[in-house]
């Protein structure tokens, strides 16, 4: 899965600077990975839709793909944060992630589906993914997760424009992308 890439030394606003030092303290505490990525998605939520959080450039979509702008790549490669800008009809493949992940709705609407992995082993042919949950996330809506169990694809369904801001526990600056595998099995719907 490739995406454009925005990252040199980004543009800050005070809003996204406030949200780093969040993130940073939340992060700090070295909870499991799951308590973390609830403790960020609090973070994170009170600046969704704010029109002060990114700059018109973090705006700025791709007409082939979705685009990733790294926003934020911690130091010590402990987190990041990625703003994603879909433009109607852009999708990911199906895949899973290197760590855990907090995304939050900036700007629209996302659709995703959720996977699980059934191995070849369980039901006596190929391995493949089932479709166990569709959800629609408006603007504001956060959720997070940890790997395993985080298989899924994210597109934008609606007309127009939608941004996310995405939050890993690894150094996406210098890894490019959060996506640990692209599963290219048959999969329901």
């Amino acid at each position: 899965m490739s995406t454009p890439t925005a990252y040199r030394a980004a543009r800050t606003t005070e809003r996204l600077d406030t949200l780093v030092a969040d993130v940073r303290e939340a992060v700090g505490r070295g909870l499991p990975p799951d308590l973390t990525a609830y403790l960020v998605g609090e973070r994170l939520a009170p600046h969704l839709g704010t029109a002060d959080l990114l700059t018109d450039e973090q705006c700025e979509g791709d007409p082939d793909r979705y685009r990733q702008h790294v926003l934020h790549a911690e130091h010590d490669g402990s987190f990041s944060i990625v703003a994603l800008v879909w433009l109607p009809g852009q999708r990911t493949s199906v895949h899973d992630h290197v760590s855990w992940c907090v995304t939050g709705v900036h700007e629209g609407e996302e659709q995703e589906r959720r996977y699980r992995l059934v191995p070849a082993a369980e039901n006596g042919g190929a391995a493949r993914l089932v479709a166990t949950e569709d959800v629609v996330n408006p603007q504001g809506s956060v959720c997070g997760f940890a790997p395993p169990g985080d298989i899924h694809r994210v597109w934008n369904a609606c007309g127009s424009r939608a941004i996310s801001i995405h939050i890993y526990g690894a150094d996406i600056a210098r890894l490019g992308s959060s996506v640990r595998r692209v599963y290219e099995l048959p999969a329901d719907r």
